[in-house]
């Protein structure tokens, strides 16, 4: 019941004067799946008040596995969980071995097979929403399980990781929103260019002087923390560190023994390759490569897992070398904003997770999201981004910015740890 009322929640901030979805002919009709187009070979045409759609685009929007038998003229899409069977004029259709009618039946036009959209989209436990005033279907697809890391850090009474987090105010708690988050990247370290590991840094990261008492909280609410390292090359101190080999080693030797109090290590080292160019912009991508695989060889001894957070692929900062550190890396945080506008913008968001997917595993791809940058329903639309490419989850800067609509959102396209 709970769930229902917050996807019924999120649908109504979505699609607000939404009616039912029977679209209605005239103009165009678009088609999205979690904020997100789906672009047809054929337009969509209504048949009786419903709508048929090329079956190929819509199943692959929403991730659905779908094979077409010519001879039978028979249509199956499967995603793991449920199994449909269409076939061309048909008026019942099979739902994991249960007969469905349907209203209007598949048919082919134009050279391809179309299917009923509001019936295909629900069996696969979508919600469907016809807004008249754009003349468009709008579908949500259902809470996916994911990763989902909540960069933690210090804030204020308002802006508060801990209060966000716990739902109660320090030192209090509650499940709060531990039943979305599974990670907490806490952001306590940073480095200076000797290799120095620092608790207090002069980009305001720092770690509490009651830190033992998150990891002790977090870890009776099942929460995974990770040691995260931030460092900036505003100054040079970044790049006079990677150029220097004992100082690495420093820094990796002292990163490893403080790890031992986490569950992993994330590293966010931000700023490099922004004017560097041919042998330069190599050099730069070599020396971070290099300081990885140290850190990584000591971690994987150790047996904890490393994450990159870097810069977007398509950013200005073009120091790292996606496809070696994917290699080396248990999976990598897309940086996926400051574009400059807000929303982020979809087109560069999507543009930022095809390239990188194009160079490491998606199932190792975590898609980074800065709640300043978005609102509650631009949100659903960047969780549909990392689900339709099938990433392995996404991460929050930061905790304590996130509203109560937000973690809403949150909950009704990622499934609940609890």
């Amino acid at each position: 019941m709970k769930r229902l009322l917050l996807s019924t929640v999120v649908l109504l901030m979505l699609f607000t004067g939404a009616l039912p979805a029977l679209a209605q002919p005239g103009g165009k009709i678009g088609v999205s799946i979690d904020g997100l187009p789906v672009v047809f070979d054929v337009d969509p045409v209504v048949e009786n008040g419903r709508t048929l759609v090329p079956f190929r685009a819509l199943a692959e929007g929403l991730n659905v596995q779908v094979t077409w038998d010519q001879k039978t003229q028979t249509i199956v899409g499967a995603d793991g969980k449920n199994t449909i069977t269409l076939k061309i004029g048909g008026k019942t259709a099979m739902r994991n071995s249960m007969a469905m009618p349907l209203d209007v039946p598949p048919k082919v036009l134009s050279g391809r097979t179309l299917i009923p959209l509001r019936f295909f989209s629900e069996a696969f436990a979508c919600q469907v929403v016809w807004s008249p005033a754009e003349n468009k279907i709008k579908i949500l697809s259902p809470p996916r399980q994911m990763s989902v890391i909540g960069f933690y850090a210090l804030g204020d009474r308002q802006t508060s990781s801990w209060t966000n987090l716990f739902g109660k105010p320090f030192p209090d708690t509650d499940v709060g929103n531990t039943d979305v988050v599974n990670t907490v990247a806490l952001g306590w370290y940073s480095l200076d260019q000797e290799g120095n590991l620092l608790t207090k840094s002069t980009t305001g990261w720092q770690r509490p002087d009651d830190y033992e008492m998150v990891l002790e909280k977090a870890a009776e609410y099942g929460l995974k923390t990770q040691m995260l390292l931030h460092m900036v090359d505003g100054d040079g101190s970044l790049t006079n560190l990677l150029a220097n080999q004992s100082a690495m080693e420093k820094a990796v030797a002292a990163i490893v023994e403080e790890s031992k109090h986490f569950q992993g290590v994330n590293l966010d080292f931000e700023g490099l390759g922004h004017q560097d160019k041919g042998e330069g912009l190599t050099r730069v991508r070599d020396s971070f490569t290099h300081f990885v695989s140290l850190l990584s060889q000591q971690l994987k001894a150790a047996n904890l897992p490393l994450t990159l957070t870097l810069h977007a692929p398509n950013s200005a900062y073009q120091g790292y070398d996606y496809r070696k550190l994917g290699q080396m890396a248990d999976e990598i945080i897309i940086m996926a904003h400051d574009y400059g506008v807000k929303p982020e913008p979809v087109d560069l968001v999507t543009q930022a997770v095809k390239s990188a997917s194009q160079l490491v595993p998606p199932e190792k791809l975590i898609l980074a999201i800065s709640i300043p940058s978005e609102t509650p329903e631009s949100l659903v639309t960047k969780l549909g981004i990392a689900k339709r490419y099938q990433l392995k989850g996404i991460s929050l800067w930061r905790l304590g910015l996130v509203s109560g609509d937000m973690w809403t959102s949150l909950r009704s396209t990622v499934e609940s740890r609890q």
